[in-house]
């Protein structure tokens, strides 16, 4: 009964106590139950992003591996800066490690961002930027329609900018991705890391 919605107004702390101790998807996780998430009523920058790998899982630290130091290259962030809640927040889709399937991880939890994103989101006010990592978060997040593919979702990101903006996994997998848009790099990566220095400063 603990990760259902109380019938009372909940501070913020009441909030993420109940996400540590949130056994919802118990059966469905092989490693068992461990959120992974990142959260201030301060925070402006909001990270939205799929759900944790093992070695996050492992660690308990948000893009703990090679994909969160290319995330932090991209926002032009150092680690005390990405690991600031009161600066960044990281919600990704399913809060726990999913499991491995024959092509990698497994899709986050259907059942996490619904049951979790909105009630975080109201005690986070301040939110200027968000910053949605891959296909999970832009189903999710983006208006529809929209384009149904990552790389048509990230080449329209003028459309969202500056509150809003798509990004590709930054997963050394996507390394193909990347020599393949160039823009990407030349183009985005600058926009992305000014306006985060201009929200931060």
């Amino acid at each position: 009964m603990s990760d259902l919605i109380p019938t009372y107004p909940e501070t913020f702390n009441e909030l993420l106590e109940r996400i540590t101790h949130c056994q919802r998807c118990a059966a469905s996780l092989p490693l068992g139950p461990r959120p992974v998430i990142q959260a201030h009523q301060q925070a402006r920058i909001l990270i939205v992003g799929q759900a944790p790998g093992l070695k996050v899982h492992k660690s308990g630290i948000p893009w703990d591996d090679a994909s969160g130091d290319r995330l932090r290259h991209w926002m032009g962030t150092d680690k005390d800066t990405f690991y600031n809640p009161q600066k960044v927040a990281i919600l990704p889709m399913g809060f726990c490690y999913p499991g491995r399937g024959k092509s990698g991880d497994l899709p986050p939890r259907k059942e996490c961002a619904p049951q979790w994103h909105p009630a975080l989101l109201e005690h986070m006010p301040n939110i200027e930027i968000t910053l949605l990592v891959g296909q999970y978060a832009q189903n999710a997040y983006l208006p529809t329609p929209h384009p149904k593919t990552v790389t048509d979702t990230v080449k329209q990101w003028e459309t969202w900018a500056p509150t809003i903006i798509p990004l590709p996994h930054p997963s050394p997998r996507n390394n193909i991705w990347l020599k393949k848009n160039p823009w990407f790099e030349q183009e985005l990566v600058p926009f992305l890391a000014q306006t985060i220095h201009q929200s931060l400063a």
